[in-house]
């Protein structure tokens, strides 16, 4: 069972992406289950005002838990001043993996802790990238992906797609990831992102 977690001021691509490979996964494999989860149960207001309504709370998230997806957005900087939520992610027993600046929120947990990583690196004029952030304090690349074993980080915005593909594949399977893929007219992209930039283990 995949958690997405959710909070104030989450992006809605992160959003998207995350239940939407999902959503297209379950088509073939009906027993594929997902859930969103926040600090608090109910409604939460993404960046910019669209609103998503969390299933669980963290008190109530399914024991199951088999991935966490940690998703970015402007609101990362308030989620990582929150305790509970970050209680949450040092605390799961599931596969953690990062979109986008999800990444600074396992990095206020002390779950990037003597690994390399990889988050946003493209940003507006004036903003600091997140990934020169990172730097300070860890081993970074500019890579689409960097699988570190429990702890996948992704890069920025629509790669929180990529993620998503290669957690389904590691889940699942090559084969249901790569058709997910071409049912959604994304394996040129996925194809492209990973000979563009990379995919690491480290």
């Amino acid at each position: 069972m995949y958690g997405i977690l959710l909070y104030d001021g989450v992006e809605p691509i992160d959003v998207g992406a995350a239940f939407g490979v999902l959503s297209m996964a379950r088509r073939l494999v009906p027993s594929l289950s997902f859930v969103g989860i926040a600090e608090r149960r109910g409604e939460i207001v993404c960046a910019n005002g669209l609103r998503v309504v969390s299933d669980h709370d963290f008190a109530s998230a399914p024991d199951g838990l088999t991935d966490l997806i940690v998703t970015g957005g402007p609101g990362w900087v308030q989620a990582a001043a929150s305790p509970a939520t970050l209680g949450f992610i040092r605390d799961t027993r599931a596969r953690v993996a990062s979109m986008c600046t999800g990444a600074m929120l396992l990095d206020a947990a002390g779950r990037l802790d003597g690994r390399r990583v990889t988050t946003k690196r493209e940003v507006f004029a004036g903003e600091t990238p997140p990934l020169d952030l990172l730097a300070e304090r860890h081993d970074t690349c500019p890579a689409a992906i960097v699988d570190a074993g429990d702890v996948v980080t992704g890069g920025g915005v629509t790669l929180g797609l990529d993620v998503m593909f290669y957690c389904l594949a590691r889940s699942h399977g090559e084969a249901v990831a790569a058709d997910v893929a071409r049912v959604m007219e994304y394996s040129r992209a996925l194809a492209a992102n990973r000979d563009a930039l990379g995919y690491q283990r480290a």
